[in-house]
C-alpha cells in the first residue's frame, strides 16, 4: 500500500513529531523576541532554529517568520547569501565583550570561568567577523575576483 501524501504544511514529517516541532519553533521565536530586548541573549540563532522547525512542521508559520517585516530580511539574507549585517555583527561582538567583562569583574572567583567563556567566544567572534556583511561581498566571494 502506498503512503498517503502529506499536506504541504507537514513537509514529510512524522505526524507525531509535527506538534513537537511547532512548539519547539515557537519557543525559539519567543527566545528570539527576548533577545531583541535583553542584552546577552542572541536573536538570530533562535530565529534560524525556529525557521528550521517550521520548515519541517508548518508552512504557514515558516512563511510568517520568513516574510516578517522586521525579522524576515535578516533571515533571508542569511539563507540566500550567508550574509550577517554589520549592525548585527557589532551588536553580537559588543554583547560578547560585555558579558565577558561582567563575568570577569562581578561573577568569577578565579580564572577558569572567564577562560572557558573566552575559549567559546573567541572562535565564535572570529567566525562571525569573517562572514560577509553585504550581499555583494557574498556574491563576489563565491565567484572569485
Amino acid at each position: 500500500m502506498s503512503r498517503i501524501t502529506k499536506s504541504t504544511d507537514q513537509h514529510n514529517v512524522n505526524p507525531l513529531l509535527r506538534p513537537v516541532l511547532i512548539v519547539f519553533g515557537w519557543l525559539n521565536v519567543c527566545l528570539g523576541f527576548l533577545g531583541v530586548i535583553l542584552p546577552g541573549l542572541p536573536t538570530t540563532p533562535f530565529l534560524l532554529v525556529a525557521l528550521w522547525a517550521f520548515a519541517r512542521s508548518s508552512k504557514r508559520f515558516h512563511d510568517w517568520l520568513y516574510n516578517h517585516p522586521r525579522l524576515g530580511p535578516g533571515l533571508r539574507a542569511w539563507r540566500d547569501h550567508r550574509v550577517v549585517p554589520v549592525r548585527a555583527k557589532a551588536l553580537a561582538l559588543a554583547t560578547m565583550a560585555a558579558s565577558l567583562i561582567y563575568v570577569i569583574f562581578f561573577v568569577a572567583r578565579g580564572w577558569m570561568l572567564p577562560t572557558a567563556m573566552a575559549c567559546v567566544m573567541l572562535p565564535t567572534a572570529a567566525w562571525l567577523v569573517t562572514r560577509a556583511s553585504q550581499v555583494e561581498e557574498a556574491v563576489q566571494g563565491v565567484g572569485g575576483d
